[in-house]
């Protein structure tokens, strides 16, 4: 499995990256599949270096703030105005289940059809797997102020070089503070994608919203996860600071996510 960062700033874009936005890529033996986390604001123009529109084979949203979501009214148009027709059909999109809706008052559409012409949209159920080419993902309620808000877990069993089948687990947080649904998530993860945004010490008085490198620390450990890979960092948020927060908690490798690159898992 290939995980590309599209988009990785926290809360808006920032000068060197899009929202929140990730691309998976894994092979099932017969044909290569793509799937996108989260299609935040900026990040439909970034994905374009690495993907054609036409073979995303489904989008997962972890919740419906714009800088996680925003990106899909720009597909929308992709779909439904492409000179020549669109060369594929609806793009499945996994969500909460305000999300078609949503979509469609972010537009200005009537809610019938509003986006559903172009999107196949279905409700997320917690802890409920579903499985997309050789992708199984499976959503968990996590802590954020929203009313869905999901972590989401990608297992993918793909053919080694000799053939052999080899299983491989990434976790994302979406956005959250502490608790047990994330770690739940996360258990045993080769890589946890995990946000975040807030720093020790300056956003002690703020619960209940998202992480900071300490708590995403600690929650890897908890978890057993084997690489920590920190995303989602605002631009008033210190890259050196959470590293340097997550380290002594984590024993396992910690990288903070940059947009553009790729990670094997």
């Amino acid at each position: 499995m290939k995980l590309t960062i599209v988009g990785c700033t926290g809360s808006f874009p920032g000068p060197g990256s899009p929202a929140s936005c990730y691309l998976l890529t894994a092979n099932d033996g017969e044909r290569t599949w793509k799937v996108v986390m989260d299609l935040g604001s900026g990040a439909l123009g970034a994905i374009q270096r690495y993907t054609d529109l036409e073979d995303i084979d489904a989008i997962f949203l972890t919740h419906l703030h714009p800088d996680h979501c925003m990106d899909l009214c720009g597909l929308h148009v992709a779909v439904r105005w492409k000179p020549g027709g669109w060369g594929r059909g609806r793009i499945p999109v996994w969500g909460p289940a305000a999300t078609a809706d949503r979509m469609a008052t972010a537009y200005g559409l009537e809610l019938d059809p509003g986006m559903h012409e172009e999107f196949d949209f279905t409700n997320w159920a917690e802890r409920e797997s579903v499985t997309v080419g050789p992708f199984t993902v499976t959503p968990f309620a996590v802590n954020h102020p929203v009313e869905e808000a999901y972590a989401l877990r990608v297992e993918v069993v793909e053919p080694d070089k000799d053939g052999t089948p080899v299983s491989r687990t990434l976790t994302y947080s979406g956005d959250t503070d502490s608790c047990a649904g994330l770690e739940e998530a996360a258990k045993d993860a080769d890589l946890f994608l995990c946000e975040a945004a807030f720093e020790e010490g300056r956003d002690d008085g703020i619960k209940d919203v998202h992480l900071t490198g300490k708590r995403a620390g600690e929650a890897a450990a908890a978890a057993g996860a084997r690489r920590l890979l920190l995303t989602h960092i605002p631009v008033w948020t210190s890259q050196t600071t959470v590293m340097a927060e997550a380290r002594p908690v984590f024993g396992g490798d910690v990288a903070v996510a940059v947009a553009g690159v790729h990670y094997t898992i």
